[in-house]
């Protein structure tokens, strides 16, 4: 322990007493921890943050695509949705035990005028149960009925980015918009869902009935639904509600013989799922390039101590002739490397933080600092100063005696 104890004394002496060369020796640990830190708390950050987008969409979301199949030799085109309509749903929610609310999905770009202001929006023509679905609430006002949509009543909801845009602090609940040159009614204003997973801004949408969408901007066969969008029971039950509707729509459409649906189903898990994919592809990636950087900074301290070693050869042999070993001097020379590498180590953790404080405020989300991250960086410096300062203690430790206190 006392040969412990002098040996870290006396590297840290040695780092003292050249700080720039020490400096300039651990930059390689430096940049190698910094970025495994960094990357870990920006991985955390960007997984919860796309995590909570993807639930954002909608409770245990399943969505119901049409997809393009062989009709007589002509191949139908994708996402021309003539093969799903809203009885498909009905069939759905009466049929499956898993699926608690469907809801169809008509959309199409519309510009929305108020007095002197006009905004180009997406407008959804749906049925009540769309915001149960999309986990979505009214913020103000109330949402259109059912006798709303069997009379094709002319209201819409608003989301907040195209209230913001039409009118800005007003209370837009009440107030009539036009589009194309039919005038509608707002009723509320939806809650804001903020970003979807791509970057699609959810709050730049009007809802109105799907049968006013019909027949007042987008003129479609009675009972058509471009999409369906439903929602399982629990998020257990997301499984089984995807084969309930594709056994239920395989039955309706009658798909036999090994032909190829005309319909697809997604879910939020497939998206986690892929999510979870990217995200640890790309940070193994950038922990393997925090990796050559460790290897680089092992090399810079092993060529360093190289040179203390010869540079304090007459050092050494003054100590062997005074009574130290072997072993005592292959500690000194390992302690000083082990410390160096502990000095980038630290040095790297501060230069993180400062790093992850710097891009919360830019990218918008939290970036957690974690303990394991620290530790895993703090240990990968002390095993490199370990790995690559053996080599030049060792070669310390065999110098003999005579010959060292020879050298000048």
């Amino acid at each position: 322990m006392r040969a412990l104890l002098d040996g870290v004394r006396l590297a840290l002496l040695a780092v003292v007493r050249n700080p720039m060369r020490a400096t300039l020796t651990v930059l390689g640990i430096l940049i190698a921890v910094a970025s495994v830190v960094t990357v870990d708390a920006l991985g955390q950050g960007a997984r919860a943050r796309v995590s909570k987008q993807i639930e954002s969409m909608g409770s245990n979301f399943i969505l119901v695509l049409p997809q393009s199949s062989q009709v007589s030799g002509a191949k139908g085109a994708q996402g021309t949705g003539v093969r799903l309509t809203e009885e498909d749903g009905r069939a759905i929610l009466r049929e499956s035990t898993s699926v608690a609310a469907i809801a169809p999905a008509l959309r199409t770009g519309v510009q929305v005028v108020f007095g002197d202001r006009n905004w180009l929006t997406q407008a959804v023509g749906t049925t009540l149960p769309y915001l149960l679905v999309r986990n979505w609430s009214v913020e103000r006002g109330s949402q259109w009925t059912v006798h709303d949509e069997a009379t094709r009543a002319k209201v819409v909801l608003l989301g907040a980015t195209v209230a913001k845009n039409l009118f800005g602090s007003d209370d837009p609940v009440g107030q009539t918009v036009r589009i194309g040159r039919y005038p509608f009614r707002v009723l509320g204003v939806l809650a804001t869902k903020g970003q979807a997973p791509f970057g699609v801004d959810q709050d730049e949408v009007l809802l109105m009935p799907s049968s006013s969408f019909r027949s007042r901007v987008m003129h479609t066969p009675p009972g058509f639904a471009g999409v369906l969008m439903a929602s399982a029971t629990s998020a257990s039950t997301t499984d089984r509600a995807v084969s309930q509707i594709q056994g239920i729509l395989t039955q309706r459409h009658r798909i036999e013989n090994g032909r190829r649906p005309d319909f697809v189903v997604r879910t939020q898990k497939q998206a986690s799922d892929l999510q979870g994919i990217i995200y640890e592809i790309v940070t193994n990636l950038l922990f393997f390039v925090a990796l050559v950087s460790l290897v680089v900074g092992g090399i810079g301290i092993m060529n360093i101590m190289l040179v203390s070693v010869t540079e304090r050869t007459r050092e050494i042999g003054i100590r062997m002739a005074i009574g130290a070993r072997e072993g005592d001097i292959r500690m000194q020379f390992l302690v000083e490397a082990v410390a160096l590498s502990l000095f980038g180590g630290v040095s790297g953790i501060v230069a993180a933080g400062a790093i992850v404080a710097a891009l919360q405020p830019l990218l918008g989300w939290p970036m957690p600092v974690s303990a394991g991250a620290v530790v895993v960086g703090v240990g990968a410096s002390a095993a490199t100063g370990i790995a690559f300062g053996f080599l030049p203690a060792r070669r310390a430790a065999q110098l003999d005696p005579i010959v060292a206190l020879r050298h000048e």
